[in-house]
């Protein structure tokens, strides 16, 4: 399965964000990478906002380019507004709600969680990352997945209240897929009518 395996904090450095969780170093050096990072004034083109802006999105959700188009393809060819429809898109990945759901702590995790056939789906085994889950689905462990230590210590103290679209039931390891969040509910930090605007010329 192809994904991005480079070095996190150096991209995470030149968005200025941790765009893959916590990261001591960027807390340090908040600055862009490289020998005159501290310096760096350059003026970016509008071309190269959007650019960044989808870059910003690939690295945060953890998708490669033929993904990340094929998803803008479906966004573009179905109602509503395409950039919304396309974060709900990313939020209604696998292994994305695997993440939302805190059986994971990153979202390279959550992936590998799935990839490794612990997570089940309305009580099947799915084992494809980039699953895009319908509003009602049940996210769960897998029985014999449960005394995992890695996703027992990644639950414990998650606050599950953070995001309203997912239902959470501590007895079961499971989560439900209520709905489809509103752009309102996301809180990724990507400004997606760039990215339209990128694909669009």
């Amino acid at each position: 399965m192809a994904r991005y395996i480079g070095p996190k904090t150096r991209i995470s450095r030149r968005f200025g964000e941790a765009i893959f969780g916590p990261d001591k170093v960027l807390a340090k050096r908040n600055f862009p990478p490289g020998q005159h990072g501290v310096n760096r004034r350059k003026k970016v083109s509008e071309y190269g906002n959007q650019l960044a802006e989808k870059q910003k999105a690939k690295y945060t959700y953890g998708v490669l380019e033929n993904q990340f188009r094929n998803l803008f393809e479906k966004a573009s060819s179905s109602k509503g507004v395409t950039g919304e429809v396309l974060l709900q898109l990313l939020e209604s990945r696998l292994d994305n709600v695997v993440y939302r759901l805190g059986m994971a702590p990153t979202r390279a995790a959550a992936r590998q969680l799935v990839s490794h056939r612990h997570i089940v789906v309305d009580g099947e085994i799915v084992n494809v990352p980039s699953y895009l889950l319908k509003a009602g689905q049940i996210v769960g462990v897998r029985e014999k997945s449960k005394s995992l230590e890695a996703i027992a210590n990644s639950l414990a103290g998650f606050n599950h209240s953070k995001y309203p679209w997912l239902e959470w039931d501590n007895t079961t390891m499971s989560g439900k897929y209520s709905y489809v969040p509103e752009r309102t509910d996301i809180p990724e930090n990507i400004k997606e009518q760039s990215i339209v605007e990128l694909y669009s010329k």
